[in-house]
């Protein structure tokens, strides 16, 4: 039941309140078809005039709108009243506070997030939704990395759809002014060989390259190593992502971490000016801390990323920021805390 007197602080209308409960139940990462219907209804009325929502909540038709149902209507009624919804405020409650004890100073100082993916491959939401959120949190770039092609599960992007992509976010960024900027990316697979799932062309066309390992998690030590590394060697690639696979808790189970020679893949990364991806998704935690370490004393830069797949998830940067400083990374190898021009020539191979 909503607040029965008008809160004169709400002002910010029924879209915002409908993206907000959405953003929190991502960032506590409730279930995907729960927080759908909020992003629903809020592209269910953006295009809709306020004074005509409010008119249909006064009769009592905001439902029959496709997409609204009672409880997104309840949250638009009262919104449009100026009072707090009582599922905006469940929300804030239950996720609207901190999610670290620490991290706080390094999260300060981070300038973007450069491993994000869209509706495009498996994320949850159009980018547009990615990039209005990453503004919000202060962000001056995203890179969006959506998967490349041989992760069909993932829908990834073949060469002509990443093209179709690529336009898509040039006209996203002429919307948005040039204060924040939707950097062109791909999470890349590293292939058995060491090869990368794209063609060189498309890859030359992007402004940063995440590459993972997605298949064949328990290779042999010595072939993974190969693998890695031949992709290290790869001078389009800029970011190492998630490198063990592991999985330590949340709904998709644990996974154990697949075997290489760590010592080798970092020093061929700190080699090659390739960038070691502190992975902040909480079920991943990767790489594991002891890597983590190695990797640090190997000399690496870092890139802590959210591989956010909803808005929401975004803010789970904090995550990778509290690990970094725990083991003592200085900020300056963290490419994330450099300005986007700085960021932009490291990735096409110049000087960092």
């Amino acid at each position: 039941m909503a607040s029965t007197h008008p809160d004169p602080a709400y002002t910010a209308g029924p879209v915002a309140a409908l993206r907000r409960i959405a953003f929190l139940l991502e960032r506590g990462r409730e279930d995907t078809r729960r927080v759908q219907a909020f992003r629903t209804a809020a592209a269910a009325i953006l295009p809709i005039p306020s004074d005509q929502v409010a008119d249909m909540v006064e009769a009592g038709t905001i439902t029959d709108l496709s997409g609204i149902g009672p409880s997104t209507g309840a949250v638009i009624a009262d919104a449009v009243r100026g009072v707090v919804p009582e599922r905006l405020a469940r929300a804030e409650r239950e996720h609207g506070g901190p999610l670290t004890d620490g991290g706080t100073t390094l999260r300060a100082a981070l300038r973007g997030d450069l491993h994000s993916h869209s509706d495009w491959s498996d994320g949850g939401s159009p980018l547009e939704e990615m990039a209005f959120t990453a503004i919000e949190l202060g962000h001056d770039y995203l890179v969006l990395t959506d998967h490349s092609p041989r992760l069909t599960i993932a829908h990834g992007l073949s060469a002509e759809r990443l093209a179709r992509q690529l336009d898509v976010i040039d006209a996203v960024n002429v919307h948005l002014g040039g204060n924040f900027t939707l950097l062109k990316g791909i999470e890349v697979d590293i292939l058995d060989n060491g090869d990368l799932d794209q063609t060189d062309e498309m890859l030359a066309r992007l402004d940063l390259r995440v590459a993972s390992v997605h298949s064949k998690l328990k290779m042999e030590s010595a072939a993974m190593t190969r693998r890695m590394i031949g992709a290290i060697e790869n001078p389009r690639m800029n970011v190492l992502g998630h490198c063990t696979g592991r999985l330590v808790t949340g709904n998709r189970g644990v996974r154990g971490q697949s075997e290489f020679d760590a010592r080798a893949v970092f020093e061929a990364c700190a080699e090659h000016g390739v960038a070691v991806e502190i992975n902040s998704r909480p079920e991943r935690r990767d790489p594991p801390t002891k890597l983590l370490e190695l990797a640090r004393d190997a000399g690496c830069l870092f890139s802590i990323d959210s591989d956010a797949h909803a808005p929401g998830q975004l803010d789970f940067l904090v995550y990778g920021c509290e690990r970094a400083e725990a083991v003592g990374i200085d900020a300056e190898r963290i490419v994330n805390t450099w300005p986007k021009d700085r960021l932009l020539a490291w990735a096409a191979g110049g000087s960092s």
